[in-house]
C-alpha cells in the first residue's frame, strides 16, 4: 500500500483531468440517478453546500502548459491568464462531463469568466457547456452585506435541492469539511516545524488533493499517523503571498532552488483552515464565507499587512516572496505595506506568467543554496 502522502499526491495530480466513466453501482446516488458532477470556481463557493446536496464536486483548474487560445478570444488578454485557462480547458471538454458549474464571485477574474460561460451556453449552444451559477458572497463590513450574503446562500441552498430534488444534509456536510479543516491546520503544522516535515509542493497536494471529502479526511489521518516517517526538509523558509496557485509550477520553481515554503496566503493553500463553520445552518454558514480569508482581491490593504505579520510569525518564516502575475496585479498593490510590517526581508516577483516564476529578484537579492 503506499503511503499516504504518495496516495494524496497521486490524488492532486488527477484534480482536473476528465474522469473516466463510473460504474452502474457506483453512480447511483440515494434516489437511484447518477451522482451528479459539479465543477466549481473561487474561493468563495459554499463546498459545504455542494457536499450536502450529494453531488460530486470539482475545484476546476488552469493548465499553464496547454496554452489559453479559446479563453484569449472570449475573455480578452487583459483577465487573469488562470480563469482564461479554466475556460480554454472547459471549452475543449478537458473536465470531462459536468452537470452544473458553480462560480463564486472571489474575484474580478471569476465574474468575468461566469459572465462569458452563461453567454456562450447562451448564444453558442455547440460548446455543450453545462448550466452556470453564480454565489455572489460580498465581503464588506456592514450588515447589508451579511444580510445580502445569507440571502445569495439561501438561494444557491434551494437551487442545489431543485437541481437533485432531495432535500441538503447541510449537519453531515459541515462537520465533515470542518474535520477536514482540523486535520489539514493540523498537517499544515508538519510544514511549520523546524526543520520542516512537509514541502510547500507537498502540502499544496494534500490541500488540492480530488478526493470526495470523506476520502480525503480518512487520508489525512493516514498521514497524520505516519507523520513521524517523514523526512526532514533544510532550507531558507518562505512565506509566499499573492497570486493564487492552482498548479504546482511555482512552488517547485522556487523549492528547485533550496527554499521551502511554509506558509502562503491563497485560496488553495493554508488560508481558509483555521476557522470552522461550527454550527450547522445556513446563518452560520453565510458568516463564514462572509469573513473568510483575506485574499488580496477582497481584503484592505492594512488587513493584508497585518495578517502577513501574523502568518509568518506563525510559520517561522525567514524570507517573504510577494508573487502577482500578469493580469492578476492586486498583491503587488499589497507590498509596500506587507513589508513594512515585517521583521524579515521581503521581496516582490511581479508581473509573472501563469505558472512561471522569474526568480532574478529572489537569486539576487536573497540567494539560497540548494
Amino acid at each position: 500500500m503506499p503511503t499516504a502522502l504518495a496516495a494524496l499526491e497521486e490524488a492532486y495530480a488527477r484534480r482536473g483531468a476528465p474522469r473516466p466513466p463510473a460504474s452502474p453501482a457506483a453512480s447511483k446516488g440515494p434516489a437511484g440517478d447518477r451522482t451528479p458532477v459539479v465543477g466549481y470556481v473561487g474561493a468563495d463557493v459554499p463546498v459545504e453546500l455542494l457536499t450536502a446536496a450529494g453531488v460530486r464536486a470539482v475545484r476546476l483548474t488552469g493548465d499553464p502548459d496547454s496554452g489559453s487560445e479559446l479563453g484569449d478570444r472570449y475573455l480578452g488578454r487583459g483577465v487573469d491568464p488562470a480563469a482564461r485557462s479554466v475556460l480554454t480547458r472547459l471549452l475543449a471538454g478537458s473536465f470531462g462531463d459536468l452537470d452544473r458549474i458553480v462560480v463564486s464571485h472571489d474575484c474580478e477574474a471569476s465574474l468575468r469568466l461566469f459572465y462569458a460561460l452563461r453567454e456562450l451556453r447562451r448564444v453558442e449552444p455547440g460548446t455543450g457547456l453545462p448550466e452556470v451559477y453564480l454565489v455572489d458572497i460580498l465581503h464588506l463590513p456592514h450588515r447589508t452585506t451579511a444580510r445580502y450574503n445569507r440571502r445569495r446562500i439561501g438561494e444557491f441552498a434551494a437551487r442545489l435541492e431543485a437541481w437533485t430534488g432531495r432535500p441538503l444534509d447541510l449537519a453531515g456536510a459541515v462537520a465533515a469539511h470542518d474535520e477536514r479543516r482540523r486535520l489539514l491546520a493540523a498537517v499544515a503544522e508538519l510544514r511549520r516545524a523546524v526543520p520542516a516535515r512537509l514541502t510547500g509542493r507537498q502540502f499544496l497536494a494534500v490541500a488540492g488533493a480530488a478526493l470526495p471529502v470523506d476520502e480525503h479526511i480518512a487520508l489525512l489521518e493516514r498521514l497524520l499517523a505516519e507523520a513521524g516517517q517523514l523526512p526532514e526538509h533544510a532550507g531558507r523558509r518562505v512565506f509566499l503571498s499573492g497570486s493564487d496557485h492552482d498548479t504546482p509550477h511555482v512552488y517547485e520553481a522556487v523549492e528547485s532552488e533550496g527554499y521551502v515554503i511554509v506558509g502562503e496566503d491563497h485560496s488553495f493553500g493554508d488560508l481558509f483552515l483555521r476557522e470552522p463553520v461550527g454550527a450547522a445552518g445556513l446563518d452560520a454558514l453565510a458568516e463564514h464565507y462572509h469573513h473568510s480569508g483575506p485574499t488580496a482581491h477582497r481584503a484592505t490593504v492594512s488587513e493584508r499587512a497585518a495578517h502577513a505579520a501574523r502568518a509568518v510569525r506563525d510559520c517561522r518564516a525567514e524570507l517573504f516572496v510577494a508573487y502577482s502575475r500578469i493580469g492578476d496585479e492586486a498583491p503587488a498593490w499589497d507590498f509596500p505595506a506587507q513589508r513594512a510590517a515585517l521583521d524579515i526581508p521581503a521581496v516582490l516577483l511581479e508581473r509573472q506568467d501563469y505558472g512561471r516564476a522569474d526568480l532574478t529578484a529572489l537569486r539576487k537579492e536573497h540567494p539560497c543554496a540548494v
